[in-house]
């Protein structure tokens, strides 16, 4: 392509489709892009977006290894994304928001792991209020993020700079983390889509816990479509994670009902005349659309929410903040933001006893049976926020700003909700209002297709359910249906062995015995535990026996990314001819291993 300056071509709304059509035509190289977006982070400094910046230097190694990969089959290759910095990236600090605090990790989190297997370029740590306590986007010692739109206003938090990256074109999504409404806060006062999935569907490990039994990793981006692209690629179990489930997004659909809160809601702020508006106005529409498509509107009684909202920081959880973080500010007192640490230091108050804990257990079970009652084939329509403050008013009364700006997000992740923020709108001239929809976990695909429908798209519900699972469906497999694939293992996947609960926790099912074509050698590699390697051959080899496991599609990405070298999911062939995915080895791993291809099955090496 050669030398060229190409900032005034590159859109400042940046999206998946849209640098992928770029990258297809040859119209924009990934080394372009991250040209013009260091240029762009540099230009917007001020803005208090970066605890790590974007560099040339951190990117490149990056932008070289998409060299290694197929465009057609990594669905994310060369789209720029942003890590809130309390979530790790192998080889950058990871602060918190507290430089005292920060430690540089050998190794991605989770989820960021597996969007780089997809292709995504990783630019920067993104800021944050600090140990992501907070909702305003002003408790970081490296400055408070502006709002992208506003920057008199708040940008939200704690996720705030993760937010700002999108709007500002340094990156297509970022992520954040969503304890209380951290993932969609921010996501309304900068006009942006914020995706929070279902508690576990999307690994922490690798995340600087909040508060641990709450925690999910969210993305932002300027639309549903581009959220989803990154759910596809993120969702899943993950083995070395304790609090990951199996939740599969099923296709996107509509509910049977949707609930809207009965009587006034509370708005504050200086627009809470125009938030209010602005909600009245939303509510018509969902109730237009509803009648439209000949969908059951209830009215339902909030305080149910509010109720097991007031759980979260007015009772013993904000103990399990202070049992993960409580070590560090004991130790470094006076450290922390002033703010900040009194926060948390609450946590360690006297009336947080076992005691204590187990009545809020007990009352929180009886909330979310409520909940599911409510919301069985539903979904819950509410604001995101019930206003917005300036910057200088939250520094000048941080505790109940940021209290009113939680005041409809805490309940979500207690009563095991998920959650869509989307933008419904101006308030007020550049300072947007956003709604949020809420399902049981396993009705993400309710919020999906009811999202579609109030934004006014003209795509289709089916047509929907089609896009959100594109990024999943690169296999063609005629043998199963189109909502599943098969998996050929042959090692410490089978029956029996270690990681057969990964599978059963992917929601794969065995399904039979088989074996591959005579192409294959078996190594025995130097890995520990053990581990085979199935090598196509050129010429000669052996039939190697495997099981074939059939895994929904919604598991399949994120399990074929956790993947570790030199192993990954191929194209296997079997005795009859067909071909399914499973487990390959690359072929330079023969060095050094074992050759145990006589043996023809793991089973034979190492005995159960």
């Amino acid at each position: 392509m050669g030398e060229r300056v190409i900032s005034d071509e590159l859109a400042k709304e940046l999206t998946i489709s849209y640098l992928r059509e770029k990258y297809e035509a040859g119209a924009l190289s990934p080394q372009e892009v991250m040209s013009t977006i260091v240029e762009r982070s540099i230009a917007d400094a001020d803005m208090n977006i970066w605890i790590t910046p974007p560099t040339m230097d951190a990117i490149q190694p990056y932008l070289d290894r998409l060299s290694t990969l197929s465009f057609a089959d990594a669905p994310l290759w060369g789209i720029p994304f942003a890590i809130k910095d309390n979530i790790d990236l192998a080889g950058v600090p990871t602060t918190a928001g507290c430089a005292e605090y920060a430690f540089t990790p050998d190794e991605h989190a989770g989820v960021v792991e597996r969007l780089i297997a997809a292709g995504a370029i990783p630019v920067g740590k993104s800021n944050l209020d600090q140990f992501a306590t907070g909702l305003v986007g002003a408790r970081s010692p490296y400055g408070d993020a502006h709002n992208a739109l506003r920057p008199e206003l708040i940008s939200g938090g704690s996720s705030s700079g993760s937010a700002v990256s999108v709007v500002r074109g340094q990156v297509v999504f970022s992520l954040g983390t969503d304890t209380a409404g951290s993932g969609r806060v921010p996501a309304a006062l900068n006009r942006l889509v914020g995706y929070k999935p279902s508690l576990g569907a999307w690994p922490t490990k690798g995340v600087v816990p909040a508060c641990a039994s709450l925690d999910c990793v969210t993305v932002f981006a300027h639309s549903l479509a581009d959220a989803l692209v990154v759910d596809s690629v993120a969702r899943g179990v993950h083995a070395e994670d304790p609090w990951s489930r199996n939740v599969v997004r099923k296709p996107a659909g509509l509910p049977a009902k949707i609930c809207l809160p009965s009587g006034e809601l509370g708005f504050y702020g200086p627009y809470a005349a125009e938030y209010r508006a602005a909600w009245l106005q939303a509510v018509e529409q969902v109730r237009e659309v509803s009648r439209r498509e000949g969908i059951l509107i209830e009215e339902v009684d909030v305080d149910l929410f509010a109720q097991a909202a007031a759980i979260l920081y007015e009772g013993p959880w904000v103990a399990e903040r202070w049992a993960d973080i409580g070590p560090f500010i004991e130790a470094n007192p006076g450290v922390a933001y002033p703010v900040t640490e009194k926060i948390l230091r609450s946590g360690a108050a006297a009336e947080y006893d076992a005691a204590s804990v187990f009545v809020a257990m007990h009352k929180l079970q009886q909330y979310k049976l409520e909940a599911r009652n409510l919301l069985r084939d539903a979904v819950l329509v509410m604001p995101t926020c019930g206003g917005t403050w300036t910057r200088e008013q939250v520094l000048a009364d941080p505790i109940s700003t940021n209290r009113d700006m939680g005041r409809y997000t805490n309940h979500c992740n207690l009563l095991d909700l998920c959650a869509v923020a989307m933008p419904a709108g101006d308030a007020a001239p550049e300072t947007p209002f956003g709604i949020t929809l809420f399902a049981l976990a396993e009705e993400e695909g309710l919020i999906c297709g009811a999202a579609e429908l109030l934004v006014g798209s003209d795509v289709a519900v089916a047509e929907v359910a089609a896009a959100s699972a594109s990024a999943d469906a690169k296999v063609d497999n005629p043998v199963v249906a189109a909502q599943t694939t098969l998996v050929a293992v042959c090692g410490l996947h089978m029956r029996g062995y270690p990681l057969e609960k990964q599978m059963q926790g992917c929601g794969a099912r065995f399904i039979r015995e088989d074996e591959s074509a005579a192409k294959y050698s078996l190594v025995k590699l130097p890995t520990s535990p053990a581990k085979p390697g199935m090598i196509k051959q050129q010429q000669g080899g052996a039939a190697i026996l495997l099981e074939i496991w059939e895994m929904p599609l919604e598991a399949f990405g994120g399990f074929a990314a956790a993947i570790p070298a030199p192993l990954g999911i191929g194209k296997v062939e079997l005795r009859d001819g067909t071909e399914v995915p499973g487990f390959v080895c690359e072929a330079y791993a023969a060095e050094g291993a074992e050759d145990i291809t006589a043996l023809r099955s793991w089973r034979n090496v190492v005995p159960l």
